[in-house]
């Protein structure tokens, strides 16, 4: 034990007194101070990082002085988030102890060194990110930011929203310039792509106020809505709107006109080749991204040969349900089959559409009854179904989530993508929306904002393989909760499994092994029941988010082999719903950390720790 041996005076010492020992802190309090010290240490972090993005506070449903902005987007900002984290990896280390903390906060300082980390590798590539593409384009992305997240409650939200709006004009031209330097460096995405974002872009400014069309913009019509609904004098509706209108013509068209001029040179030189092994460090980049999203040290050789392991297990379980069906045919039959017959799609009209959501309605009833036999934590948050917003619906996902905000304000969000129904088989609906939805991300992601005691970098943040692993394993999961009762939506859900085996074909076929867009949509419809339409779109997918889809499977994976793992331990011990509370309780993880809290949980008997 640390002592402090006060001076004493002659007189005392003379005086034969005792020799008084006070103990500075005892373990346990020096323990409790690194774990108070930590959490403020995160907290301060998080609020540095809040400071630096108006977007983020907005997520989190933070109404401040910076509503009515937006981030900075340039290589300069990113180079400050760059020095921050840096920094302070190295204080924390300088500070901390791991010894010294509590389970959680040694979980979460290993968390944050690892998120550091993956950072700090993908730096260095930082400008082989495409700003404008189809699938993560700005020019798409804050305009569904305005419609989607910034609410307006009140009269200060609305002058937000307009603020915001004349701020779009010069953020695009950040993000313009961005573009402009990573072109001249030869980072452009291929030539295929610029018609997408040039459409997508001209759709942002189609409308009224930009035209005398008797259809409005979709920011004025999203504007004006909200609008509608606060209490205020008529009259202040209309000088609002007549502020909307301002900035949409003064800031927003001509910063899109701009874009679009813009997307249109570089379509003019952009090359053809579709991986990014065309850059000057494509492999490594290819590799980075690949650890950055399964968290493995996995090659694109071994993602490679997962990925046709898996085709092939998937191949044979399909060929079982092709004898429940009764097909007689061989299997690229029964894909054609699946693909072309219309039992299988809604008309591509309202009423189709109102169908498949009605469908997806169904589902989402049948999984949440089952919901408490097998997890013991669930979220508060609802969730909402809706179709992708018609200007972005072209180019979106098929399907996606938004998560809850955590101050209960935002519900979580399904959105199915209902452009063109032939992309949209009804055999699939319910694995879809079991992924995205419940027992998947909304699940996962609802729990994970709803943490309490431990840092916003875990409440908030994220890990691919750990995420998507969960929604692809949910899918898998409806199947033992008794679900998919009709054989055709349990092909659904495997050619769903299928399909996310097949990216990890293509994608180290693109972007390692030099297939071209065209040997990938081969591989695809000679290997699954996926439709034309949609075939296409995931290709094109994979060729600007290089890496990211290999995730999906590879976490799915390791998922399901600690869940065999656990149950082959414990027995007759092992609770699921225990199980699901280790995955979802410390929010995401890298695989190799879930894989040890796992073994923890086994070693302690399936009990809580």
């Amino acid at each position: 034990m640390r002592v402090i041996r006060p001076a004493l005076s002659a007189l005392a010492l003379a005086a034969a007194a005792p020799l008084l020992i006070l103990p500075v802190a005892a373990p346990a309090q020096a323990q409790a101070d690194q774990n108070a010290a930590i959490l403020k240490f995160f907290a301060d972090y998080d609020a540095a990082q809040l400071a630096r993005s108006p977007l983020s506070k907005s997520y989190r449903g933070i109404k401040d002085a910076d509503y009515g902005k937006w981030d900075e987007f340039t290589d300069a900002a990113e180079e400050r988030e760059y020095d921050a984290d840096q920094a302070a990896l190295k204080a924390m280390r300088a500070k901390f102890d791991p010894a010294q903390l509590n389970a959680e906060n040694a979980l979460s300082f290993r968390l944050f060194e690892k998120m550091i980390e993956r950072g700090t590798r993908a730096y260095q590539y930082r400008d082989y990110g495409y700003v404008f593409d189809q699938m993560n384009g700005p020019h798409s992305q804050l305009p569904a930011f305005l419609i989607n997240i910034h609410r307006i409650d009140t009269k200060a939200d609305a002058e937000a929203y307009v603020s915001r709006l004349n701020g779009l004009g010069p953020a695009i031209d950040q993000l313009i310039a961005e573009s402009k330097a990573r072109a001249a460096a030869g980072v452009m995405p291929p030539k295929w792509v610029y018609p997408y974002v040039i459409s997508d872009s001209k759709n942002v400014i189609s409308g009224f106020p930009f035209t005398r069309m008797a259809t409005e913009a979709p920011l004025y019509a999203d504007f004006k809505v909200k609008v509608a609904k606060l209490d205020i004098a008529q009259g202040e509706k209309d000088a609002l709107l007549a502020a909307a209108s301002d900035a949409l013509m003064k800031s927003v068209k001509p910063a899109y006109g701009r874009l679009i001029t813009e997307m249109e040179r570089q379509q003019a030189i952009a090359g053809i080749d579709d991986g990014v092994w065309r850059f000057k460090e494509g492999a490594a980049y290819y590799a980075e991204r690949l650890a950055n999203y399964t968290t493995t040290a996995m090659t694109p050789d071994q993602i490679h040969q997962v990925g046709l392991d898996n085709v092939a297990r998937i191949h044979g379980e399909m060929r079982e349900i092709m004898k429940k069906t009764g097909f007689s045919g061989d299997l690229q039959g029964f894909f054609k089959f699946m693909r072309e017959d219309k039992r299988f799609y809604a008309s591509n009209d309202e009423a189709g559409r109102a169908l498949y959501l009605s469908e997806t309605e169904k589902a989402k009833q049948w999984v949440t009854a089952k919901l408490p036999d097998w997890f013991a934590t669930l979220p508060q948050a609802p969730l909402v179904v809706k179709p992708v917003e018609a200007f972005r619906e072209k180019s979106a996902g098929k399907a996606f989530y938004q998560r809850p905000s955590p101050d209960g304000t935002r519900p979580g969000t399904y959105y199915a993508n209902l452009y063109n129904m032939a992309d949209m088989p009804l055999t699939e609906v319910e694995a879809l929306f079991y992924h995205e939805g419940i027992p998947g991300h909304h699940l996962q992601l609802a729990i994970q904002t709803e943490l309490k005691d431990v840092p916003a970098f875990r409440q908030f943040g994220g890990v691919t393989a750990y995420a998507e692993g969960w929604g692809l394993y949910s899918e898998k999961l409806a199947k033992d909760m008794g679900l998919y009762t009709d054989p055709y939506r349990d092909f659904g859900r495997l050619q769903l499994e299928l399909h996310r085996a097949i990216r990890l074909v293509v994608d180290s076929g693109l972007h390692h092994k030099k297939w071209t867009r065209e040997q990938a949509i081969k591989y695809v419809e000679d290997n699954s029941a996926d439709a034309p339409g949609g075939i296409v779109k995931a290709i094109e997918r994979y060729i600007v988010y290089p890496g990211q889809a290999t995730a999906y499977l590879v976490g799915r994976l390791k998922i399901s082999e600690l869940r065999d793992r656990a149950q082959k331990a414990l027995g007759a011990r092992f609770d699921v719903r225990g199980f699901h509370d280790v995955i979802l309780k410390s929010g995401p993880v890298p695989l190799d950390v879930m894989e040890e809290r796992v073994d923890a949980w086994i070693a302690a008997g399936g009990k809580a720790a």
